[in-house]
């Protein structure tokens, strides 16, 4: 057995005693600090992983969307929401797929899956599938279920957008006062940008005369 001198031993009891009082605790902390470090390198492994697997799939659904394929597109786009649903590739899978549902006439699926991505997305597609699917409810004259999906919360930066095509709704409904009122907040919101696109709004807002 090792001896030590008085201030050897003094040292080793009083770190016995600190361990004593503080080793469940450090322990503790090391043992959680080591499942931190390998659950985040899982995590990122898992995540890394499910990106790679939603990517190859998007990959498929946009060759099929150039091909025109209408039921692998469709297929595509569902596996992506129901294994991936929290990737931006399910979301945009769901916009490209919507695109191609419209374009072939197909309007209830477009709306399902753009309503999907309003409830699912986030950020500016969660944002742009509100605009989209607002649209195709105007050509569907489902007036209030366009207006519900404008006044839902969104990014500043869409409001001109989403001002205007409230604008075009309550136009169509012929409410020319209110709609005036939505084309004229677009501009505000616009500022001072210039282009076509203001153009444009401005002749709408023209086209409604002057307030009676």
């Amino acid at each position: 057995m090792a001896h030590y001198d008085l201030e050897e031993q003094e040292q080793i009891d009083t770190l016995k005693t600190w361990w004593k009082m503080y080793g469940n605790l450090v322990t503790g902390v090391i043992v959680a600090g080591s499942l931190a470090v390998v659950g985040w390198q899982g995590w990122n492994w898992y995540q890394g992983g499910q990106a790679a697997k939603a990517s190859a799939i998007y990959g498929v659904l946009e060759q099929a969307a150039a091909a025109g394929d209408a039921q692998k597109v469709k297929a595509a786009a569902g596996e992506l929401a129901e294994k991936f649903g929290g990737t931006s590739y399910a979301w945009l899978g769901a916009m490209l797929a919507a695109k191609q549902s419209f374009d072939a006439g197909d309007l209830k699926t477009a709306k399902t899956q753009l309503a999907w991505v309003a409830e699912n997305g986030k950020d500016e597609v969660k944002d742009l599938a509100r605009l989209r699917l607002a649209a195709v409810q105007l050509d569907e004259k489902a007036y209030d279920e366009a207006l519900k999906q404008l006044e839902a919360a969104h990014a500043p930066a869409f409001d001109p957008r989403f001002q205007e095509l409230k604008g075009d709704v309550l136009t169509a409904q012929g409410k020319k006062s209110e709609a005036r009122m939505a084309y004229k907040a677009a501009l505000d919101k616009m500022g001072g940008k210039q282009g076509a696109a203001r153009d444009m709004l401005q002749q709408k807002l023209d086209s409604l005369g002057e307030a009676a």
